[in-house]
């Protein structure tokens, strides 16, 4: 089976394209396969199909547990590189169904190649019983939540799937192995949820860390970075329109005041392509 590695600010998938192939397992093949020592490595995998209600359809499952995600930001535009770059289809506006709904991208076309993509990522969902989270208060905002016996103020947002941003003073002094999963999976969060800790630098410039619901951390996540600029403007510590710094990464990210709607700009790579036995 052919499948493609592709990397977007260091978030790396598979995609493999169910225009030619049936995947009869996707979150079993997306453990084995996601593994760094014994199989292809990465974040998890993403798989190419057809839509009746766009141009295409995006599957992501995570690398750890198999688990398909509603959204991955990172991933959707490594999708709109890997159509184009592939001859999948000649526009530079494509849209495309996922389990959060569809989302339009625009391809940044160099030499018939993709490099960079934008993609709206629609309205933030705000409302405690959209994110979801187990509380009567109609939003989340930096509210106090106790974990391992420290008192974090979580931000939350729903971006596609479930956010929780905390605002720190450095970033990379944290231990994320440590702290990111009984975060994640709090009794505040019912599908538990990706857990974000941002540094602000500036009020245009984010440092963010993730650790990611089914994977652990990564070097980057789109909705992660759309969730903690949504965050740092509703809490009176960021612009509209900032960068995002990720490990793996920088991202340009703009929450519009006209529309309601996030817009995120990032890079999209090929690493390298292969067979995999099944």
């Amino acid at each position: 089976m052919k499948f493609t590695k592709m990397q977007g600010a260091g978030n790396d998938y598979i995609f493999i394209n169910c225009f030619e192939y049936d995947i009869p397992d996707p979150a079993a093949l997306s453990v084995k396969m996601s593994d760094r020592h014994f199989g292809v490595g990465g974040d998890g995998i993403i798989l190419v199909c057809p839509s009746d209600a766009a141009d295409f359809k995006m599957r992501m499952f995570n690398s750890l547990d198999g688990s398909e995600a509603g959204m991955c930001g990172n991933g959707i535009r490594l999708f709109g590189k890997y159509v184009y770059d592939n001859g999948m289809t000649h526009k530079t506006v494509v849209t495309v169904e996922t389990l959060s709904g569809i989302k339009t991208l625009t391809l940044n076309v160099r030499n018939g190649k993709v490099e960079s993509v934008r993609v709206d990522m629609g309205r933030p969902r705000l409302k405690s019983s959209e994110i979801p989270v187990a509380s009567e208060l109609e939003r989340f905002i930096s509210q106090p939540v106790e974990s391992q016996g420290v008192t974090y103020h979580l931000t939350c947002v729903n971006m596609g799937n479930p956010h929780a941003v905390i605002f720190t003073d450095d970033v990379e002094k944290l231990d994320l192995e440590k702290l990111g999963p009984p975060l994640e999976h709090h009794p505040l969060f019912p599908e538990r949820a990706n857990i974000e800790f941002v540094q602000v630098i500036d009020s245009r410039t984010l440092k963010m860390r993730v650790w990611e619901r089914g994977s652990g951390e990564t070097l980057a996540c789109g909705t992660g970075a759309c969730a903690s600029l949504v965050a740092a403007v509703l809490n009176g510590r960021a612009e509209r329109r900032s960068k995002l710094i990720l490990r793996g990464g920088e991202l340009d990210i703009d929450w519009d005041e006209e529309t309601d709607h996030v817009f995120m700009t990032g890079p999209a790579v090929t690493v390298f392509e292969g067979d995999y036995p099944v």
